[in-house]
């Protein structure tokens, strides 16, 4: 018996394709057979895509897959004595299970259904699946190797019963979504289960966008004392080996350097905005510049997702416009050579003012001529957008989109919302981060104090906490749960949290009406916040 070369085949699945998820397998096992590998893991569900959601109730879906897994097997036969593990859903006696097969020479040689099913934050497997409950342990070149499934992993059960039925090494084949800090957070937990079994393990996990997910890939290896011995890039696909040795023990290989947290989001932005637009055939996108440093960022991500060629900017004055952000907004789309257009909104908005005239007569001036003033704007994008095919990209932040500081139907108008998960504080820091590797971004709109330009000298902070308050609130009352007396007794000021935590429950309604957008922390205004609209409950 001799020491062995295992693939990771780092892919990036596109949700539904089966036919062309099955030639992304095909293709990294055939590079990986050319490289001498004699076992190739895939992520969970990559036949598919993560997540199916309701896909998964519809048998032709379930059959389509099925069909699709018997021509890749007989494909993959070509490659002789080649093992390749793949995920795709499965109905079983039991009912439709979560499931992956191990492939070689034309026949399933073992399967496993996933054991622990998750049902908690962007997770809802048990609407879909049943769960599995026997361990899978096969042999591949000498080595008996255990069998299991992304959340399989945060439990010690799964991995205790792999070694009991006889696994040397675990393999875990993942579609994990990013958010901040994760790849450390899933090598800690892995960590404590190899401690309980002091088995290898070896972590594979998918790359890429789907709606408001993001997969970062970063597939790993620890060796069976809980060292880290390989680690692949985040945010890229890619084929990645590890070395497995006569006694099971793997061998230290390539590992790739850890980034900071503002790389790590800007990189999820980027890919997020990527994949969304090309998986959806969107030939490109616009955005409404307005000299601020929400649209400079989204901007400058659009850019690095898809190329200057595929951008559009709107500059739309009001006469609230500083003469700054007419040149900042210029200078900002010379600087990243993009299509940059000018549409004044003075006219449209006194065309409305004055067709209201006499339902608003003897009513102050308040919030409502500002929104109108936003909602031309939107109806300017979704124009230009209907006109040319290309998607909108909203530029509200989650610090604004937490407190309701946004316009329904106005800045809110648009099919992708590129920083709704980034709190104010953390765009300023990827604008720096941007910045570091090239500037781009005017140096005026990182200093200048941020306002939505709908009345004279109108500032944000006129309405709102300054930002480092209000996204420490939110953070702790929206991602971490805290109650309003824990918030109060880190020494925020009663009067903020009172203000912003009920802001946040008011805006509900707004929120739901918001578009998908990047999911980069461990709670999002999303999938994983799941609060009524009509509700009388206050803290």
């Amino acid at each position: 018996m001799r020491s062995q070369k295992i693939a990771l085949a780092q892919i990036n699945p596109l949700l539904g394709d089966l036919v062309g998820n099955a030639q992304l397998i095909r293709r990294a096992c055939e590079d990986a057979y050319l490289q001498g590998a004699k076992l190739v893991i895939t992520p969970e569900l990559s036949l598919t895509g993560y997540p199916p959601e309701d896909l998964l109730l519809r048998p032709a879906f379930i059959e389509a897959t099925q069909r699709e897994l018997e021509s890749l097997m007989l494909e993959l036969a070509n490659y002789s004595d080649l093992t390749v593990v793949v995920g795709h859903p499965k109905r079983t006696a039991a009912g439709l299970q979560n499931f992956a097969s191990v492939l070689r020479n034309g026949k399933v040689i073992a399967a496993y259904a996933k054991q622990e099913l998750p049902n908690h934050e962007v997770f809802d497997e048990v609407r879909y699946f049943v769960p599995g409950n026997q361990a899978c342990v096969f042999e591949c070149a000498g080595i008996q190797f255990g069998l299991i499934l992304c959340e399989d992993a945060w439990h010690a059960g799964p991995a205790k019963q792999a070694q009991q039925a006889g696994a040397q090494a675990l393999l875990v084949l993942n579609a994990s979504p990013y958010h901040l800090r994760k790849e450390a957070l899933r090598i800690d937990v892995l960590r404590e289960h190899i401690a309980l079994t002091k088995m290898p393990l070896v972590y594979v996990n998918a790359v890429g966008g789907q709606d408001e997910l993001v997969f970062d890939g970063g597939s790993f290896a620890l060796n069976s004392t809980g060292e880290l011995v390989m680690a692949m890039p985040q945010f890229e696909t890619g084929l990645g080996f590890v070395i497995i040795d006569q006694d099971g023990e793997l061998e230290k290989g390539f590992i790739t350097a850890p980034q900071s947290v503002e790389a790590q989001a800007y990189q999820a932005l980027v890919l997020g905005v990527r994949d969304y637009v090309q998986k959806n055939g969107f030939p490109g996108v616009i955005i409404g510049l307005s000299g601020g440093v929400d649209s400079a960022l989204v901007l400058a991500i659009a850019v690095d997702a898809l190329g200057a060629d595929r951008v559009r900017t709107v500059m739309m004055a009001s006469r609230y416009t500083a003469d700054i952000s007419w040149i900042d907004a210029r200078e900002m789309a010379e600087n990243l050579k993009v299509q940059y257009d000018e549409i004044p909104i003075s006219d449209p908005v006194d065309a409305l003012e004055n067709a209201l005239a006499a339902q608003f007569k003897g009513l102050k001036i308040d919030a409502t001529e500002e929104n109108i003033q936003a909602r031309v704007r939107g109806t300017l994008l979704m124009a230009l957008s209907n006109k040319t095919g290309r998607l909108v990209l909203t530029t509200g932040n989650k610090s604004e989109m937490a407190v309701g500081y946004c316009t329904l139907y106005g800045d809110m108008a648009g099919g992708f919302a590129v920083i709704k998960d980034i709190a104010k504080t953390l765009v300023y820091r990827l604008c720096a981060y941007r910045n570091g590797i090239a500037p781009i971004i005017p140096e005026r709109i990182l200093t200048r104090a941020p306002s939505a330009e709908l009345r004279p000298d109108q500032k944000d902070q006129d309405s709102l906490p300054s930002y480092e308050v209000l996204d420490g609130i939110v953070e702790r009352y929206m991602e971490q749960n805290q109650s309003i007396e824990q918030i109060i007794q880190a020494g925020f000021e009663p009067e903020s949290v009172e203000k912003v935590t009920r802001l946040i429950k008011l805006n509900e309604y707004k929120r739901r009406q918001a578009p998908p957008g990047v999911r980069v922390t461990a709670r999002a205004f999303g999938r994983d916040w799941r609060y009524p609209i009509t509700s009388q409950f206050r803290a």
